[in-house]
């Protein structure tokens, strides 16, 4: 493969992650571009601070021969105000750019979390915890230097180095044509180091997405590895895992500062050439047809000043292109979580139930697994009673859980429909007339009272208590040390499975939906547990319509109807 076919695939594998990028700007873009206009603006000081200069030195001169040293005041205090009316502009520039990143990145952050945590049903099987933290950790900071640096830098370059070339013509015309000649090098430039790093920026964060989740596997299993004696041989995995992380951010690190030292050559070359015809102009040295042959001393310092001024935003725009690199490289490894969950539906969570136990139709449905090509269903037609139970069981892998997730409308089948009968009348399904109860249950770090409330956030402790007493589980109150304030640790540490799981019934009680999906309630659960669980789920279940996934055949006796599924077909 030529040199010229790896820039093109760049260019076109570019293109999805540039518009991810846009379109998560747009949360803060107004921020921004008002950013790239006051960091514009601010040139101007740099204008009337390079006028003082040059104004200030002629003056300076004169007053050595002749005059007051007064003289030089008035450019001083020319000088003075460019100085502060430039600080103030950038520093309402660097303000206004850091509140709309940081929208942006608050934006980008909740949208991760829905994705790993739906409003309703389970979390995506195809979403892995690793690239989740991962994500919302490290690579949505991935994008801060692009927004505060590159997208602000693209408005201010048009208005300040207008400016500034502006003031240059002024004074020197043959000036403002030479740098206005240099100008289109450095895109050009810019462009082919881009792609170069966002090549080696990638490789970079998925080497440390993929450290990441090894280190959390290996923790996870410890205990194991220390008892099979494969501890030494983890570690020496991890410790290779490292430099290969360290090698790569090497590699990052050493274009970046080479990409950098290139533009800085571009931008000196441009000002040898200005400073020689300057000081050859001075001494009456030029005698060129067009060039302008004699320049003033006030004229020489003042176009020399600015015209590095000239290509400051250039220079931040190159440090801005190479986090525009990173923030690409990061938009893609951001787009495949995001993804893993854009067939989860997520829908407000649903108003206390006010309604009669929907019926459910699935007509001649097809499901498919997140992100896999074969069928998980194939063909089915239930009708299922408003107020009754169905259940459905088969082996694992026959596709209950997907079963469960498209009648509750959590996920949408192809080539058929999914209704929830309401009064006779066959509306679309939808996740707010569910309440999901699964296992593993899923409980978040926090205290046993906010977990309660993510079902009803408007309930009080007395609501929390008395759905609590509705299912018997006021012994799992007392057995808790601080009762509601008992803290809980990630996934609920600090509960045993069958006190985890008996607080998401009584979250699913407060919930209070119509249409009661349990996906293996009591699943890996001691016979004890289990039959306190059964007990409660025939309290639960009244009023409303079930839909149960299980292996237990002693949950079947809950069922009016039973489905036995294999490879996603009834038998």
């Amino acid at each position: 493969m030529t040199a010229s076919d790896v820039l093109l695939d760049e260019l076109a594998g570019d293109a999805v992650p540039t518009a991810r990028l846009r379109g998560w700007a747009d949360a803060g873009r107004a921020e921004l571009r008002r950013a790239g206009l006051l960091r514009g603006a601010a040139q101007l000081g740099t204008v009337l601070w390079a006028g003082g200069l040059s104004w200030g030195a002629e003056r300076g001169l004169s007053a050595l021969h002749s005059g007051p040293a007064s003289a030089v005041l008035p450019p001083a205090l020319l000088i003075a105000g460019g100085v502060a009316l430039r600080a103030v502009l950038l520093a309402a520039g660097d303000a206004a750019a850091a509140h709309g990143a940081r929208t942006v990145r608050e934006t980008l952050r909740g949208r991760l979390v829905e994705t790993a945590l739906p409003a309703h049903g389970p979390a995506s099987a195809e979403t892995d915890d690793a690239a989740v933290i991962q994500a919302v950790d490290g690579e949505v900071d991935e994008l801060t230097d692009w927004l505060t640096d590159y997208l602000p830098a693209r408005t201010s370059m048009l208005l300040g180095s207008g400016l500034v070339l502006a003031a240059i013509a002024a004074r020197s015309w043959f000036v403002a044509l030479l740098v206005l000649a240099a100008t289109p090098l450095l895109p050009a430039n810019l462009k082919v180091i881009g792609l170069g790093t966002q090549t080696a920026v990638r490789a970079q964060l998925t080497a440390i997405r993929g450290h990441r989740a090894r280190l959390l596997d290996h923790l996870r299993g410890l205990p194991t590895l220390v008892g099979l004696g494969a501890h030494d041989r983890a570690a020496d995995e991890l410790a290779r895992n490292d430099r290969e992380v360290a090698g790569r951010t090497e590699k990052v690190l050493r274009i970046a500062f080479l990409s950098t030292a290139w533009v800085e050559l571009l931008i000196t070359g441009t000002l040898a050439v200005v400073a020689t015809y300057c000081g050859l102009a001075l001494l009456d040295y030029l005698s060129l047809p067009v060039v302008p042959a004699h320049m003033s001393l006030s004229a020489a310092l003042f176009v020399l000043v600015l015209v590095p001024a000239y290509f400051a935003p250039a220079r931040e725009l190159a440090a801005g292109y190479h986090a525009r690199a990173r923030a690409s490289a990061a938009a893609g490894l951001l787009g495949q979580v995001l993804d893993a969950g854009r067939e989860v539906t997520a829908v407000p969570p649903a108003p206390r139930r006010a309604t009669a136990p929907p019926g459910l139709h699935l007509v001649m449905m097809t499901g498919h697994h997140q992100g896999r090509r074969t069928a998980a269903l194939e063909g089915l037609e239930l009708r299922l009673a408003p107020g009754r139970c169905l259940a459905v069981t088969g082996p694992s892998g026959a596709g209950k859980s997907t079963l469960l997730a498209v009648a509750a409308g959590l996920y949408t089948p192809r080539g058929g429909r999914a209704f929830h009968v309401l009064d006779g009348r066959p509306v679309p399904a939808a996740p707010s007339r569910v309440a999901w109860v699964g296992q593993p249950a899923h409980l978040l770090p926090g205290t046993l009272r906010e977990n309660l409330l993510l079902a009803r956030p408007t309930a009080n402790d007395d609501d929390l208590l008395d759905a609590i007493a509705a299912l018997g589980f006021e012994d799992l109150l007392a057995a808790l040390p601080r009762g509601l304030d008992t803290p809980l640790g990630e996934r609920g540490s600090g509960l045993s499975s069958g006190q985890s799981q008996r607080l998401a019934l009584v979250r699913a009680l407060l919930q209070d939906a119509p249409l009661l999906c349990l996906d293996e309630p009591t699943a890996h659960l001691d016979p004890e547990a289990e039959r306190r669980v059964l007990s409660t789920l025939r309290t639960l279940a009244r009023d409303r319509t079930v839909l149960l996934a299980t292996h237990s055949p002693a949950l079947l006796t809950l069922a009016d109807q039973v489905v036995r599924l294999d490879h996603g077909r009834t038998r």
